[in-house]
């Protein structure tokens, strides 16, 4: 008998699976760096890094967590877009790894680990994910980890592994609530299957105790501070700001964030999953289709199902690697695998920043393949997702103009309000260069900031109009002009000075400031 030499040893180490799924996410990070500073920074981004500097255990439309990414991404790294975008690009690469270690532990060979962490890579929606600082870009490894342990407890029959299923799951809630619903779907999808003796024992209780005592100091500030995410969502759903879509559409637009190529592939998986080859862990594919129907209840977004994919995806993967291990059947490996590369590719521009504005527009024109609308907010040249990130450091630059022109004495208590959190972020972000002082606001948590001591005498106004302004104050004055021919409709506006207010004090009227939508 002999043994293999260290060449061969080293060879199929580095042509394993693992090795093959590593590489991978080593390509989908590096994209992410490479492409962190083609586009500026993103709207919520700018809310998110203001948000980093007043770090509390609750904001008024998100949890913590992000906001301690901004913190402690600044702290260590700085404020590059390769430092803000660290993180996201990370969880990124940790999408591919998670896909191929699900398609491991569910049995999949070389093959099809290969092919989730390809289709993980190139589908449109977490290219998105991964673009820029967000909850979005963690909460697809929060779900697939999940999904994981209860692949590994159906498997080996060990619900020990119960607390370590409670722990992703409260740090899922400290960074989106939505965490609920897949929480909720695991859940009801054991309660209906034999998987239920499962839950029944003191390591499941002992999950949950562990997922309410993380989530517990979230869930006290939202208590303290009358659940103002509700209140949001509430205001959200009577003004009619996001599109609402039918199930069809819904599910439509999750197969293009998923890449249509890859729809027969997890289809298949979701098939297997309930009633084929993998139905032992039938659990999850019970758990997409209730998250599904909970999100079309709730009147969720579409991409709020895509942490939900990565599972399916896994499981698809095998059911083709599966399908094509017969005898004449093995071109067709390398020939859909291709296909959702070309597939991914083509769809990647209109998720990602990878073309300038100029050539996406022409892109768009020539293809027809155009970004979905998730708001009803008006647009310019480009869409919401790209818009969003144009136009704030011009914008800081013109307000900084204006203000470091006034007299000294009047500038020290003039106040800079921005209308929205991304103007105020971005003074908050950008301002500091140009010697600005930080932004004060009503939209969502900026309000819970204050008036930062300014009276209101003398206000520098962001995204207002003279007729608004003009029943506060005696004296407005057009100083400037703003607007990136790019960026959202909303952010072309004038620049006002206000002065002189009739009869009232900024702390006085604070209350009435208040803008949760």
């Amino acid at each position: 008998m002999s043994l293999p030499s260290p060449t061969t040893r080293t060879s199929s180490v580095l042509w394993s699976g693992p090795a093959i799924v590593a590489c991978l996410a080593a390509v989908k990070f590096a994209f992410h760096m490479a492409t962190a500073k083609l586009y500026g920074f993103f709207i919520d981004e700018l809310y998110f890094l203001a948000c980093g500097q007043h770090l509390a255990w609750g904001y008024v439309d998100f949890p913590p967590l992000t906001a301690f990414q901004a913190w402690l991404t600044r702290a260590l790294f700085g404020d590059s877009a390769y430092s803000i975008r660290l993180f996201p690009s990370l969880a990124g690469a940790g999408f591919v790894l998670i896909a191929g270690a699900i398609v491991r532990e569910l049995g999949g060979g070389r093959f099809a680990q290969f092919l989730a962490a390809l289709v993980v890579l190139l589908a449109p929606g977490y290219l998105a994910f991964s673009s820029y600082l967000s909850m979005n870009a963690v909460e697809p490894l929060i779900w697939s980890g999940c999904a994981l342990l209860v692949i590994r407890i159906i498997k080996r029959n060990d619900p020990r592994l119960w607390p370590w299923f409670g722990l992703l799951a409260g740090i899922g809630l400290l960074n989106k609530h939505t965490m609920l619903v897949f929480g909720f779907s695991i859940v009801v999808a054991l309660l209906l299957t034999a998987d239920r003796k499962l839950m029944f024992n003191r390591w499941f209780v002992l999950a949950g105790a562990i997922a309410v005592v993380v989530f517990l100091p979230n869930l006290i500030w939202e208590i303290r501070n009358h659940f103002p995410h509700l209140e949001q969502l509430a205001n959200i759903k009577r003004n009619g700001r996001d599109v609402q879509m039918n199930p069809i559409m819904f599910l439509l637009w999750d197969v293009l964030m998923a890449n249509p190529a890859a729809a027969p592939l997890w289809i298949a998986g979701l098939v297997s999953l309930l009633t084929g080859s993998l139905k032992r862990f039938r659990v999850l594919g019970l758990a997409w289709v209730i998250a599904y129907v909970v999100l079309i209840l709730a009147h969720g977004r579409f991409y709020y199902l895509m942490p939900a994919f990565i599972m399916i995806i896994a499981a698809g993967a095998i059911a083709v690697e599966r399908m094509t291990e017969r005898a004449g059947r093995g071109w067709m490996r390398p020939a859909y695998a291709s296909l959702i590369v070309l597939v991914g590719l083509l769809i990647a521009p209109i998720t990602v920043p990878v073309l300038s504005p100029d050539a996406y527009v022409r892109f768009t024109e020539l293809t027809h393949i155009k970004q979905p609308r998730f708001e009803h907010r008006q647009t310019t040249s480009m869409p919401q997702f790209f818009a969003d990130r144009f136009g704030w450091q011009e914008m800081v630059e013109t307000t900084a103009r204006v203000y470091n022109s006034l007299p000294p004495e009047e500038r020290a208590k003039t106040a800079i309000f921005g209308n929205d959190y991304g103007q105020s972020g971005a003074i908050d972000f950008y301002g500091p260069r140009y010697g600005l002082p930080k932004a004060i606001g009503g939209h969502l948590t900026n309000w819970y900031w204050g008036p930062r001591n300014y009276t209101g005498e003398s206000m520098l106004v962001l995204g207002d109009n003279r007729e608004s302004l003009g029943r506060w104050y005696e004296d407005v004055r057009p100083m400037a002009e703003i607007g990136d021919p790019r960026a959202m409709a909303q952010e072309h506006f004038t620049l006002f000075l206000a002065q002189k207010p009739r009869g009232w004090t900024l702390p006085q009227i604070w209350p009435k400031l208040k803008k949760f939508e």
